[in-house]
């Protein structure tokens, strides 16, 4: 699974990192980071943050 987060679209709520903390997280500077490959077993975490993202600027490929 390949996770990309479009950064121009985002807008730093934090939706993802309440939905999978464990994949997304927001830094001290209150910007989004993320894992780009996260384990499989992280799908549907990833996928709820997705789902929850207010812009929808996640995007998961296999």
């Amino acid at each position: 699974m390949k996770v990309t987060v479009d950064l121009d679209k985002c807008q730093d709520h934090g939706q993802c990192a309440i939905a999978a903390p464990e994949v997304f997280r927001i830094n001290d500077e209150g910007r989004l980071e993320f894992d780009d490959a996260p384990a499989e077993e992280l799908r549907d975490a990833v996928e709820e943050a997705a789902d929850v993202c207010p812009v929808q600027a996640i995007l998961i490929e296999d």
